[in-house]
């Protein structure tokens, strides 16, 4: 089997992966925040690399520097499709 061989190989299997439904929770539409808003939350959890987690209608909120229970105001700094970056204010 030669190299392009291999590559096509790979690349359909690839394009049969993300021909069916995703899945895990999608904000259809958009996120229901924006960069630059304001907002209070309360960490509920924490990631994998010690950021506090907040939730806003169920939207994933990443916020350094805060622990399991904190209640801070917080403004969001960056938006993916699953989730946010913000930080505490004031």
């Amino acid at each position: 089997m030669d190299v392009l061989e291999m590559q096509g190989g790979d690349m359909r299997r690839n394009r049969r992966r993300f021909d069916g439904e995703r899945k895990g929770r999608r904000f259809e539409n958009s996120a229901p925040v924006k960069v630059g808003e304001r907002y209070k939350v309360k960490i509920e959890s924490m990631g994998k690399g010690g950021d506090g987690i907040a939730r806003i209608k169920g939207f994933v909120i990443f916020v350094p520097n805060t622990h399991v229970g904190d209640e801070v105001e917080i403004v969001i700094n960056s938006v993916k499709s699953k989730y946010a970056f913000a930080q505490v204010i004031g």
